[in-house]
């Protein structure tokens, strides 16, 4: 685990992963004046925020190549926390090694499991085996601690100035589009701002022929951005289906629509209804 210590003024916002991870750049982002605290796992980022030992908690629900970040999809649906707002960061992926490495001598990759995904065609490639790690930047301290001079990692170039790893190529990932989006955690509700928002809906209905369409009929009119159905952890072979739609849901209007799904649905969760992002953070 990573520790900060934070000053008079300062808020603490909590990421899962090391100095260096894209977790920090959306920490940093986020507020003014933040001081980035890492956790090991999403886990401990939600404990923290809920406990109090750290006031913000950022945690990434989706990536624009590999799709929703599961365990936090499910991790939003069991906490009291409120979502404020969504940070879009842009994801560039760096192959980083020991200063004097070439890229003729490495034959393992390090990195987290989807960055590996995201440039399997460059591993390909250069006959690189991948090696899974927990965190990006964590296999980039890693592999600066280990002296290996025949693996490198896969990071962000803030990750190699920080642990003193050389590029040894930039933009390795498959596709130039690669953007995560990220959700803020707070145990406050969000005033409310005059600005475009977004709204995250989790609900189940019952098992009937044409229900789930007659559920989500309740929601024309609005902008739907996502959905997606997820296993349901207490009941096999049932399924929650997660939407998220532009709007704010104290509208009057969407909060009409709100109350539809509620009568229909046997279980409905509004995760939140916060600010939407506003650019990228490169």
């Amino acid at each position: 685990m990573t520790q900060h210590s934070s000053s008079v003024g300062t808020k603490t916002v909590a990421f899962q992963g090391v100095s260096g991870a894209y977790g920090e750049k959306a920490a940093l982002a986020c507020i003014e004046g933040a001081v980035p605290r890492g956790f090991d796992t999403f886990h401990e980022v939600f404990a923290a925020v809920t406990a109090g030992h750290a006031e913000i908690g950022v945690v990434p629900v989706e990536n624009s190549l590999a799709g929703s970040v599961h365990q936090n999809v499910d991790l939003l649906l069991e906490t009291d926390l409120h979502v404020v707002r969504e940070i879009i960061v842009r994801v560039r992926h760096n192959l980083l090694a020991l200063p004097g490495v070439n890229l003729e001598d490495v034959r393992r990759v390090r990195s987290h499991p989807q960055a590996l995904a995201q440039c399997d065609g460059f591993l390909a490639r250069h006959h690189l085996q991948p090696v899974a790690a927990y965190d990006t930047a964590g296999a980039a301290r890693e592999l600066a601690e280990s002296g290996a001079r025949d693996e490198a990692a896969i990071a962000s170039s803030r990750a190699g100035e920080l642990y003193g790893l050389s590029v040894l190529a930039e933009g390795i990932e498959d596709e130039p589009y690669n953007f995560t989006r990220f959700l803020v955690l707070s145990r406050n509700e969000p005033p409310r701002e005059n600005v475009p928002h977004k709204t995250s809906l989790v609900f189940a209905v019952r098992h009937t022929p044409g229900f789930l369409v007659e559920t989500l009929a309740e929601l024309r009119g609005l902008n739907m951005t996502k959905i997606e159905s997820r296993p349901r952890r207490d009941r096999a072979w049932s399924y929650l289906i997660y939407v998220d739609f532009e709007g704010d849901a104290r509208d009057p209007a969407i909060a009409a629509s709100l109350v539809g799904v509620l009568r229909k649905a046997s279980f409905v969760k509004v995760i939140g209804s916060y600010p939407m992002a506003v650019g990228v953070v490169e």
